[in-house]
């Protein structure tokens, strides 16, 4: 239960120094916090242990792919900022990533079969 609990810390932190960021007059810093490895620290630990470095080289790999429907979301965010209202970007922004994320997924079970 302590492992839990300072997970949920450790999220709320970062939820709070993004709001504290967001108001300052460094706000684009903001941008940077949720790039903080801490899932993927989570996730090679966990692999790691139970699958080996193999599988734990093959997890990083697969993260690296991983950003290009970040990257895509951002763009989107970038190119509607200034043409639709805030939820319609953020909508927007996040159908388009989760269009992505399943391309790479479908594409990566092709090309690795797993």
């Amino acid at each position: 239960m302590i492992p839990l609990a300072l997970k949920a810390l450790l999220g709320a932190a970062a939820a709070v120094l993004i709001a504290l960021l967001a108001a300052s007059r460094n706000y684009v810093i903001a941008g940077l916090v949720p790039l903080f490895p801490t899932f993927a620290l989570i996730a090679h630990v966990l692999v790691g242990r139970e699958r080996g470095p193999a599988a734990l080289r093959a997890t990083a790999v697969f993260g690296l792919w991983a950003m290009l429907p970040y990257a895509v979301y951002l763009v989107a965010v970038d190119l509607l900022a200034e043409r639709l209202p805030l939820a319609a970007v953020l909508s927007v922004a996040t159908l388009a990533w989760l269009l992505s994320a399943g391309l790479l997924m479908f594409v990566w079970m092709r090309w690795h079969g797993a």
